[in-house]
């Protein structure tokens, strides 16, 4: 369900590195070699076997991160991100799997669309990507697409992304149709009567700019619907972009009762609130709205105690024009892969809001497992998924250019600590600082 260019497979030995991987247990100084792109051997004083030695002395090696909520813009609008420039932004991300929105130009709705783009990844893509297809024909929301025929060639998962399902009629049939080819869906929990194309979030700040306000319960009842379904259909489904404290209690309460529900949730939305949408920058607009600091904390302690076992970018690149216009008409998103683990060290994790292990635990067994990946891992006999990390590095936003084609961040001119310095994917390098 994953792919990607072929690539040399790695012949490495990582010396004096913090080796952390919180799913096999395992935080202390070793050594890891990895022959023709599979883990080896873990210890000390490794024999080398003539294989290249990276000095990782006060580094962290730690398994690569999956992400499981990108957008590659192709086909359709190759200006914004390619499957070259998106992977490549993933790599120096320490990305070594990540997985595609079908909200292209066409629908990613058929087996024939889907097919041209897995050409396409096995011919571009510098880490291994997944596609999910669409729930409905074009995302319209009327008619169930081939789900049998999209999974058969591949198809990771189904979302209709940033559109809702409108009728819960559908949705079962959906859930009913989505348990015969054993892939979850992943949804966007939004109620448009709620919403009402609100730009902000319905609170104060939207009050006193004068912006039209986007309610966190146009999020939260769509969310208890869904899993009120999922519940009733004994079918996984997956929340994308979690946003409102409403959501995360409703998918505590349906997880206490075994309903099969897991949810992700964006750096953004771990960090900020809508009081940064003072600043009128239109890279602050994204869908869900920046909530308020009550939503931030809730989301935050859903995190740490697992009820939110993922962190998703939701990398969605614009072009410049489209982003320099008044806040009311930009178009929602912003781009993450670049910066997600650097901005959540610096403001989670050296803070003391978040433990590095659940960080790295968060972006990567935990998007994996949702979505039935192989986790990476650090383990012999595993293949070489992992990202050497360097916690002490500061570098600024912007100060050299974003492999991605867009350019739309929230984090230009920020200062952050915690850098990427080398990432393998699928048993090659893909990135080194």
């Amino acid at each position: 369900m994953l792919w990607a260019k072929d690539q040399p497979p790695a012949d490495l030995v990582f010396r004096g590195a913090r080796v952390l991987d919180p799913a096999e247990g395992i935080d202390a100084t070793l050594e890891v070699r990895v022959d023709q792109g599979v883990i080896a051997a873990i210890g000390e004083r490794l024999d080398a076997n003539g294989h290249r030695v990276v000095d990782a002395t006060g580094l962290v090696l730690a398994p690569a991160f999956v992400d499981p909520h990108v957008h590659l813009r192709t086909p359709g609008r190759e200006d914004e991100e390619t499957i070259a420039s998106g992977t490549a932004a993933a790599a120096a991300g320490g990305y070594c799997a990540i997985l595609a929105m079908p909200n292209t130009d066409p629908v990613l709705d058929s087996a024939a669309t889907l097919g041209a783009l897995v050409e396409t990844a096995l011919r571009e893509a510098e880490v291994p990507v997944g596609f999910l297809a669409a729930i409905t024909r074009g995302q319209a929301g009327e008619e169930l697409t081939e789900m049998g025929e999209l999974a058969d060639a591949g198809a990771v998962a189904f979302s209709d992304d940033g559109v809702p399902v409108r009728s819960a009629g559908l949705m079962r049939r959906a859930l009913q149709y989505a348990s015969v080819t054993g892939r979850p869906l992943a949804l966007h929990c939004e109620e448009p009567t709620l919403s009402r194309d609100g730009h902000v979030h319905e609170g104060a700040v939207a009050a006193e700019l004068g912006f039209a306000g986007y309610p966190s319960v146009a999020e939260s009842v769509m969310v208890e619907r869904d899993l009120a379904l999922a519940a009733y259909e004994g079918h996984p489904l997956h929340l994308l972009h979690l946003s409102a404290a409403e959501s995360v209690a409703a998918l505590r309460r349906a997880r206490e009762a075994g309903v099969s529900g897991s949810a992700e949730v964006t750096p953004h939305h771990l960090v900020l609130t809508d009081e940064a949408v003072r600043s009128l920058d239109a890279n602050v607009k994204m869908n869900p709205p920046l909530r308020a600091e009550r939503d931030r904390a809730a989301l935050l302690d859903a995190v740490r105690d697992g009820t939110i076992e993922a962190i998703a970018t939701d990398h969605a690149p614009h072009a410049a024009h489209e982003k320099e216009v008044p806040f009311e008409a930009a178009p929602f998103g912003v781009t993450g892969l670049e910066t997600a683990f650097a901005v959540l060290h610096t403001r989670l994790v050296q803070t003391g809001l978040l433990p590095l292990a659940s960080l790295l635990e968060r972006m990567s067994t935990g998007p994996a497992r949702i979505f039935g990946l192989a986790p990476p891992r650090v383990a012999v006999g595993a293949e070489a998924n992992l990202v050497l990390l360097d916690l002490e590095c500061t570098w600024r936003v912007g100060a050299q250019p974003f492999r991605s084609r867009s350019q739309n961040s929230w984090l230009h001119g920020e200062t952050l600590t915690g850098a990427v310095a080398l990432t393998t994917a699928a048993g090659a390098v893909v990135f080194e600082r």
